[in-house]
């Protein structure tokens, strides 16, 4: 309620703010000004123990429990408790502005909102918790604030009962049920279920940085994303798996790792009903519809569906090699590769085949094995036709046709197509006898 509304026709008397929904005909039956005085409140919330000093506070109290709002939008049908309540919103279509900051000309519609505006130039933190000391500049914040330290979550999600320790945190989540996305961006028409995340987003189109890590000067668009990072600096990892015990050092990052567990894949794609993890792999799988390669070599011109994968190319090009084996110190460019070369230290066989028991060090060495049982002969010599079960194979074989000798006798020059035939080739000058 705005104390002095020039348009408020009881604006000359003092009463509380629940009364001002009543006729100015009612005022000396409410106000009742020696109450205020004795601060005798003999109208009593049976069920809940709070007294008020007037009978209309206590009826109009009893809304909060009841949920009945009498007062009507008349543009936009949205009902309220409160008359008082009613006429700020009103505000919002006739965009009246009524109280106006002296210090740097903005202008609100309450007069409350005027007040804790004020409190942005005077930096005046008037409420204090009680339990850690930390102090707000509204009384709605501290009582938010209060919440981390009780682990109260009082609004729960009637669909599918999830808690909140704020409504307006609920307000938003209840959008993941209906789909509702409010807040448009007006350059690239992306919508998005509450206002900081628009906030976040127009930061794409502007580039805009405003948060920077004050250890590697490194920059960020978000808040959120910079509290992520410093945890690279200190190391915290505070959401931990309650399944395995594996910790991340951000929430989003831990309940995408619980999908491990639950098997959950959220995300379908309509066209082929395939399902993921993760959004982004949705995207980039969309991609394989599409066709569409967005990301582009300037190199070499070749293109990519996928990011990571156009990562990975650039380091052809850059001879980028940032995977290091801590045993030996051979670099690699993938860190798939690395992870293969590890097993070379460790002998580590973890790919087993299931018709023979035989283990590989690789996945692909036991794939090409695996041909052995079933007798598949996928490489084909497109000169004669001839199937062979691996590609060194065929590339071997296609010598018959080209006539490349690329084995050479180092003490006559004579070449052979086959090494084969090279060792036994230079048993001759050496008069080795094998057999």
């Amino acid at each position: 309620m705005e104390d002095g509304d020039p348009d408020d026709e009881a604006a000359h008397y003092w009463l509380p703010m629940e009364a001002m929904i009543f006729p100015i005909t009612d005022l000396p039956r409410l106000v009742q000004p020696e109450r205020s005085h004795t601060g005798e409140k003999p109208y009593e919330d049976i069920k809940y123990g709070e007294a008020f000093a007037h009978h209309s506070s206590l009826q109009i109290h009893k809304r909060i429990h009841t949920g009945k709002k009498f007062y009507e939008c008349n543009p936009c049908g949205k009902a309220f408790a409160y008359h008082c309540h009613l006429r700020i919103h009103k505000r919002i279509h006739t965009a009246e502005k009524l109280y106006k900051c002296i210090q740097c000309g903005k202008a609100f519609s309450e007069h409350n909102t005027l007040q804790r505006h004020k409190r942005t130039h005077s930096e005046e933190k008037p409420y204090e918790c009680n339990q850690c000391g930390k102090a707000f500049a509204h009384h709605n914040i501290l009582r938010n604030h209060e919440r981390t330290h009780t682990g109260e979550k009082t609004y729960k999600c009637n669909e599918c009962d999830k808690a909140f320790s704020q409504h307006y945190y609920l307000r938003i989540h209840k959008r993941i049920h209906t789909g509702e996305k409010p807040y448009e961006c007006n350059q690239c028409d992306k919508a998005f279920a509450c206002l900081s995340s628009l906030r976040v987003h127009g930061r794409t189109h502007t580039g805009e940085k405003p948060y920077k890590c004050n250890h590697c000067g490194k920059a960020f668009a978000s808040h959120s994303s910079l509290k992520r990072h410093k945890r690279t600096h200190t190391g915290e990892k505070p959401h931990e798996c309650n399944q395995c015990g594996k910790a991340f050092s951000d929430h989003q990052t831990l309940r995408i790792h619980e999908r491990i567990h639950t098997g959950e894949k959220p995300f379908e794609c309509n066209q082929c009903g395939k399902t993921f993890k993760l959004h982004s792999q949705l995207r980039i799988h969309k991609r394989t519809h599409t066709g569409e390669k967005p990301h582009e070599c300037n190199h070499c011109g070749k293109t990519f569906a996928c990011p990571s994968s156009f990562q990975k190319h650039k380091r052809i090009h850059t001879g980028e090699k940032p995977y290091e084996c801590n045993q030996c110190l051979k670099a690699f460019a993938y860190h798939s590769r690395l992870r293969k070369h590890e097993r070379t230290h460790t002998g580590e066989k973890p790919f087993r085949c299931n018709q023979c028991g035989k283990i590989f060090s690789q996945s692909n060495s036991l794939q090409v094995h695996k041909r052995t049982h079933t007798g598949e002969k996928p490489y084909e010599c497109d000169k004669c036709g001839k199937a062979f079960p691996y590609d060194s194979s065929l590339r071997v074989h296609k010598r018959i046709h080209t006539g490349v000798k690329p084995y050479e006798c180092n003490q006559c020059g004579k070449a052979f197509g086959y090494n084969s035939h090279l060792q036994r080739h230079e048993r001759t000058h050496t008069g080795e006898k094998p057999y």
